[in-house]
C-alpha cells in the first residue's frame, strides 16, 4: 500500500469515523485514499481550513477520540493555526495532517526563502502551540510518527499534534508489516498526597469543589459526578466546565469575572477548596491571586505540572495526577453531614437570585425549554458565550463546547459541525453572535450540503458587543468599527440562510421564542434562528480589574454585600 493508504488504515484502526479538510495539491493522494475507504471513514469538506480545524476540535470534544483535520501546504497549513491554538489551550486531542512539497523540491538547508510552490515550514511555525510537530521525510518512519503523535495527543495534558508529509512520501509504496512503531512507558502515581487530601476533607466544615475543563478533557465527567453526588459537597465550576455539574442539586454556577455572584461568594467563604482540572487563571481568580478563596486551604489537582507552578496561595497543596486516579481515591471516602454549610450556600443563593436577570439572559434562558436533553451545544466568543454560560438551564447529559483559552470568534459553527458528526448526527445547537458567525460563515455550505441537523441560534445586536461596552467605559463612547454607526455591518441573515437553502426563523421577543415548536429542535434538518436584540447589550455581573471576585458590578447594595460577607456557620 502507499503511505497515504496506510495513514487512512491507521485512523480506521483508532476508530476514527470522520475527518475534516479542504482539498489542495499536496494532499490529493491522501484525499484519494480516504475516498477508497469511505465505507469506514468519512472525509467532510470544510469550506475553509480554519473551519476544518475547529470541526476536528468539536469532534474530539464530543467523541473522546482524536480529531483529525488535513490541509495542503502553504496557505492551507497556515489557515489551520487558529484551530491548532484552540486545541492547545483547551487540551483537545487532535491530529493535523499537512501536505508538503516533494522532498526533491524542498529548499532544505539552502539559504533561500522558498523553493517549491507554496513551500512553508509549518512545523517550525506550530511547534510552540503543539505537543508534537514533525516532518516525515522517510517512508519507513510513518508508523513510528503516527504512534508517537497519537500518544502525545492523548497522554498527560492532551493537545494537538501535527505531521507534515511531502507529496512524494504520501504516494510511496510501503510494506506495512515491516514498519517499526513506538511503545510508551507507563508511569505509576503515588497516593500519598491523595491520602492527605482525604484527611483534610475529613476536618473541613465548609469544603467546596471547583471543577474545571480538565475533567472533560480526561473523560471523567461521570466519575466526578458520582463522587460529588455521594459526598453532597457544594460545587462551583469554571466557565468552560459549566456542563460538568449540570443538574447537580448543589451546583452554584461558575466562578470568575463574569461568573455567578453566588459561586464567587462561596469561594470566598469555604475553608477547603478542592480544584480539579482548573487552570485558575486571571479571569477565574482575579488579578490579585492571593485574594481568591482567602479563608481556604487550596488543594489543586492537575495533570500539568506547569499549571501548578502558577500558584494562588503560597501554602497550597499540589497533586500532579490524572483526574481518574484522583476519583478512585475519593470513591473510598465516607460522606459527612455538611447540612449547615449547604444551608448557608442555599441562603446566599436565595438572596442573590434574580439580581442579574437582564433582557438577553432571559431570552437565552427561554431556549432551555426547546433544546433536547442529550444535545451538544456550542457557543462563539463574546456576549453570546457568557449569556449561554450564565443563563441556559443545562440538563444532565447536555454538553457545552467553548473556545476557552484561545477565545476564537468563528469557533461555534464549525465546532458544531464536528460535534454533530461525533454524535452520529444528533440535533446540535450552535449559539453565535453576529460578529462571530461572520468569521466562518462559509461553513453554512457544509451544514446545507450534508443536511446536518444544526439549530443555529444567532443573537444579533448589530454590534461587536463586548468591545462596544469596553469603548463605552474607557473611550468616551467612540464606537469605531463596532457598531453600525461606527462602520461595522451585518448582512440580511434571512436572505443569507435562504441562499444556503436553510430554513429561517426570525425572533424579536420572548413570545416569538415560545412560539417555536419544540419539534423544530428535534428535526433532522438545519434551521437558522435569528434573535434580534437591541444594540446596547451588556454582560453582567462583571468584575472590575483588581477587585475581589465577589464584588462584581453592578455593585450590590453595601448592606446586602456586608450581610453576605459576614455569614458563617
Amino acid at each position: 500500500m502507499t503511505v497515504s493508504d496506510y495513514i487512512v488504515e491507521y485512523l480506521i484502526s483508532k476508530n476514527i469515523t470522520d475527518v475534516f479538510g479542504y482539498p489542495g495539491g499536496m494532499v490529493t493522494y491522501f484525499m484519494d485514499s480516504l475516498s477508497k475507504r469511505s465505507d469506514c471513514i468519512n472525509a467532510h469538506l470544510a469550506y475553509h481550513e480554519q473551519g476544518a480545524a475547529f470541526a476536528a476540535c468539536g469532534y474530539a470534544q464530543v467523541s473522546g477520540k482524536v480529531g483529525v483535520a488535513y490541509a495542503t501546504s502553504g496557505p492551507g497549513a497556515t489557515n489551520l493555526i487558529t484551530g491548532i491554538c484552540n486545541a492547545y489551550f483547551d487540551s483537545i486531542p487532535t491530529l493535523f495532517i499537512t501536505g508538503q512539497v516533494n522532498t526533491y523540491e524542498s529548499k532544505s538547508e539552502k539559504n533561500i526563502r522558498q523553493r517549491g510552490f507554496q513551500e512553508t515550514d509549518i512545523v517550525s511555525i506550530v511547534k510552540p502551540v503543539t505537543k508534537y510537530a514533525a516532518k516525515v521525510v522517510k517512508t519507513e518512519d510513518i508508523k513510528y510518527q503516527l504512534d508517537y503523535a497519537f500518544h502525545a495527543a492523548t497522554s498527560g495534558r492532551k493537545g494537538p499534534v501535527l505531521l507534515d508529509i511531502p507529496m512524494n512520501i504520501f504516494r510511496t509504496e510501503i510494506a506495512s508489516e515491516t514498519l517499526m512503531g513506538y511503545s510508551p512507558v507507563a508511569k505509576n502515581i503515588s497516593s500519598d498526597q491523595l491520602i492527605l487530601l482525604i484527611d483534610m476533607l475529613s476536618r473541613s466544615k465548609k469544603p467546596l469543589f471547583l471543577l474545571g475543563n480538565g475533567i472533560k478533557s480526561a473523560g471523567a465527567v461521570e466519575e466526578i459526578r458520582e463522587v460529588v453526588e455521594k459526598l453532597k459537597i457544594p460545587v462551583v465550576t469554571t466557565m468552560i466546565a459549566v456542563d460538568v455539574a449540570a443538574g447537580y442539586k448543589y451546583n452554584y454556577g461558575f466562578i470568575g469575572a463574569y461568573g455567578s455572584r453566588t459561586a464567587n461568594f462561596l469561594a470566598s467563604k469555604c475553608d477547603l477548596l478542592i480544584s480539579a482540572g482548573a487552570r485558575l487563571d486571571v479571569r477565574q481568580v482575579g488579578a490579585k491571586r492571593e485574594n481568591f478563596a482567602p479563608n481556604a486551604k487550596i488543594i489543586r489537582i492537575d495533570i500539568d505540572e506547569g499549571e501548578l507552578s502558577y500558584t494562588v496561595h503560597k501554602d497550597e497543596i499540589h497533586i500532579c495526577s490524572d483526574i481518574k486516579s484522583f476519583v478512585e481515591v475519593f470513591e473510598k471516602v465516607e460522606a459527612k453531614d455538611y447540612s449547615e454549610w449547604i444551608n448557608m450556600c442555599e441562603s446566599i443563593k436565595e438572596k442573590l437570585t434574580g439580581l442579574d436577570d437582564k433582557h438577553p439572559n432571559q431570552l437565552v434562558n427561554k431556549f432551555s425549554e426547546l433544546i433536547p436533553e442529550d444535545s451538544v451545544i456550542t457557543t462563539d466568543v463574546g456576549q453570546n458565550q457568557v449569556w449561554v454560560a450564565q443563563s441556559l438551564d443545562l440538563k444532565k447529559g447536555q454538553r457545552v463546547l467553548f473556545s476557552g483559552g484561545h477565545g476564537a470568534m468563528g469557533y461555534s459553527l464549525p465546532a458544531a459541525v464536528g460535534a454533530c458528526m461525533a454524535s452520529s448526527k444528533k440535533p446540535t445547537v450552535c449559539f453565535s453572535g453576529d460578529g462571530g458567525i461572520q468569521m466562518n460563515i462559509q461553513e453554512l455550505m457544509a451544514v446545507s450540503s450534508e443536511q446536518l441537523p444544526l439549530k443555529i441560534i444567532l443573537l444579533n445586536n448589530y454590534a461587536l458587543g463586548m468591545i462596544r461596552h469596553f469603548q463605552e467605559m474607557y473611550f468616551d463612547k467612540n464606537y469605531t468599527q463596532t457598531t453600525l454607526s461606527g462602520g461595522y455591518a451585518v448582512p440580511d441573515f434571512g436572505v443569507l440562510a435562504s441562499a444556503y437553502g436553510i430554513k429561517y426563523i426570525c425572533c424579536k421577543s420572548e413570545e416569538d421564542i415560545q412560539a417555536i415548536d419544540k419539534t423544530t429542535f428535534e428535526s433532522g434538518e438545519p434551521v437558522f434562528i435569528e434573535l434580534k436584540i437591541k444594540e446596547d447589550t451588556y454582560v453582567f455581573p462583571k468584575l472590575e480589574f483588581g477587585k475581589p471576585n465577589q464584588d462584581q458590578e453592578p455593585l450590590l447594595e453595601r448592606k446586602l454585600y456586608d450581610e453576605i460577607n459576614e455569614m458563617d456557620i
